[in-house]
């Protein structure tokens, strides 16, 4: 695999993880219990924190590759 290709394949995952996480926290506010239906909305804030977080580095390598063809 080269590096175009896991870096298609890790962005093809973090669609298909961000679409997912959408789902989290509307259907989270039909918990009854607070404190859990709280944990789930921050843990699944948490989680797109990090999702962004993947993308953004595959933007700054994607860019390095780019630059490295001029």
């Amino acid at each position: 695999m080269t590096q175009s290709e896991a870096i298609e394949r890790i962005e093809a995952a973090c669609k298909v993880i961000a679409l997912e996480m959408m789902k989290v926290t509307p259907a989270a506010r039909y918990l009854a219990d607070e404190q859990i239906k709280s944990d789930v909305v921050k843990a699944a804030y948490q989680l797109t924190i990090e999702l962004e977080i993947i993308k953004k580095k595959l933007i700054k390598l994607k860019g390095r590759d780019e630059s490295s063809d001029l």
